[in-house]
């Protein structure tokens, strides 16, 4: 598969904690790759130096060829890649139409807009002219993916999707998830939910104090050797031998 992002050795820092340690990452075109990990592993802290909201000490971001690592995130999100971040962050007084408007001229011409969006995320229809502030958990969500749509990203990462959703509506997000992935949408997820992960994903990445311990085709992995990997099971034995 062509890759369309490579992380090159990316490390980063919140004050002297060493959060992301060397990662390099290769996402090929199409695909979904999941980022999991326990709280604290590091996995906020790499999509946000991905997009250049938090800086990088070292390393090299490339986009379809094109070295990211020195521009700001406004660039990098006209270069092609979007975040949706954890909390969603909308506007709260505006619309949904509104909030997806906002990132219309932030990013690059595609086919993204705001009837695609719609058509992609349906639960959004209805409420279209409802301020954000009135919405529930899922329908945040589902207007904080369709605003990241409106940048027409190559690559789109999601951070913690289903946090704190009730069960219907990550039911909902994620239908729309296997809808992006079914159009070619580039995605990055990282979430709690290993079954949900498992079922989206075409490869897992799992992390660990700010390391990638762990990569595999999603296929091919089973949920045990992700537990172990997740809380560092094969390190400690290793150590203890």
């Amino acid at each position: 598969m062509t890759p369309i992002l490579i992380v090159e050795d990316l490390n980063a820092y919140h004050g002297l904690l060493h959060a992301v340690r060397g990662i390099s990452l290769r996402v090929g075109s199409g695909e979904v790759l999941a980022l999991v990990g326990a709280n604290g592993a590091g996995k906020t802290t790499l999509l946000r130096s991905i997009i250049g909201a938090h800086p990088s000490a070292q390393g090299r971001i490339v986009l379809m060829q094109r070295d990211l690592t020195a521009l700001s995130a406004y660039q990098r999100v006209r270069r092609g890649v979007a975040l949706v971040p954890e909390g969603r962050r909308l506007f709260a007084e505006l619309t949904v139409e509104e909030n997806l408007m906002l990132s219309r001229s932030a990013g690059r011409p595609g086919i993204w807009n705001v009837e695609a969006v719609m058509d992609a995320l349906p639960q959004l229809k209805a409420i279209r002219n409802v301020k954000a502030r009135s919405l529930s958990g899922g329908q945040q969500q589902a207007t904080a993916i369709g605003r990241a749509l409106m940048t027409n990203p190559l690559v789109l990462m999601l951070d913690e999707v289903s946090l704190g959703l009730s069960p219907a509506a990550v039911d909902q997000v994620y239908a729309a998830l296997h809808r992006l992935k079914a159009s070619g949408t580039t995605l990055i997820l990282v979430e709690q939910d290993l079954g949900r992960s498992l079922d989206l994903a075409n490869r897992v990445a799992c992390m660990l104090e700010g390391r990638i311990v762990l990569q595999a085709e999603a296929a091919n992995i089973t949920r045990d050797q992700i537990t172990d990997a997740y809380f560092g099971v094969a390190r400690r034995h290793k150590a203890e031998d």
